[in-house]
């Protein structure tokens, strides 16, 4: 069996050893190879949308890791989502959004949707993406779009206690209020395993291992 080669292109280093544990996990047997660049995310926040510069280089770095060998790229950031897409469509090898899995397995598993964020510019992309996977799925659907103040904020600055706590106690709120609950962020899902079993009243979903479950059955 010829090896796979799967290419990972983040917009924060941070993400990089999130994601090698997640592949040791799930893609065992898959090359890998990362490419960063943060200067993507940081001119999404700073233009308060992705611009089409931001997303021609996001298409850009698609080819790059085309040319470098990857069988199959994934797009580890959710605020760059829909210049991914595109990237997708312009390039020869399969190109995934590191939330679409997410957004497919949160539309099978009930009608009213929480999506839950911390950066404007990834609340919209992800409130989108849902809403087209449930019109793809024909499933009825309602969503509940959250945004936490201040909580990104908070964690940029190197005060994680205050994202933590903002964070979770949004998603005490939004469990009594929806059937399964999507954080549109990879930084947020640590949080869930400080609420009490009690207080996980629904499923909450969090891209990377959804995203990993996905590949391993394709990889």
């Amino acid at each position: 069996m010829i090896q796979k080669t799967l290419g990972l292109i983040h917009t924060s280093a941070t993400l990089v050893p999130v994601f090698a544990e997640l592949c040791t996990k799930y893609l065992p047997h898959v090359k890998t190879f990362n490419i960063v660049d943060d200067s993507l995310i940081k001119n999404t926040i700073a233009c308060g949308e992705l611009t089409a510069d931001t997303s021609r280089r996001v298409v850009n770095y698609a080819g790059s890791a085309q040319d470098a060998g990857a069988d199959y790229i994934l797009f580890t950031c959710s605020s760059i989502g829909p210049a991914v897409e595109a990237a997708a469509a312009l390039t020869h090898v399969p190109v995934l959004r590191v939330d679409q899995p997410m957004a497919d397995k949160a539309v099978q598993m009930g009608r009213r949707i929480g999506v839950l964020a911390t950066l404007s510019t990834t609340l919209n992309p992800t409130s989108d993406l849902v809403r087209r996977r449930a019109i793809i799925a024909g499933k009825e659907f309602e969503l509940v779009s959250r945004l936490c103040e201040g909580a990104f904020e908070a964690l940029m600055s190197g005060d994680a206690a205050t994202h933590d706590k903002k964070v979770g106690d949004a998603l005490r709120q939004l469990v009594n209020e929806v059937d399964v609950i999507v954080l549109a962020q990879a930084s947020m899902a640590r949080v869930v395993s400080t609420l009490t079993e009690s207080e996980k009243k629904v499923p909450i979903l969090a891209s990377p291992p959804v995203a990993m479950e996905y590949l391993a059955t394709i990889l």
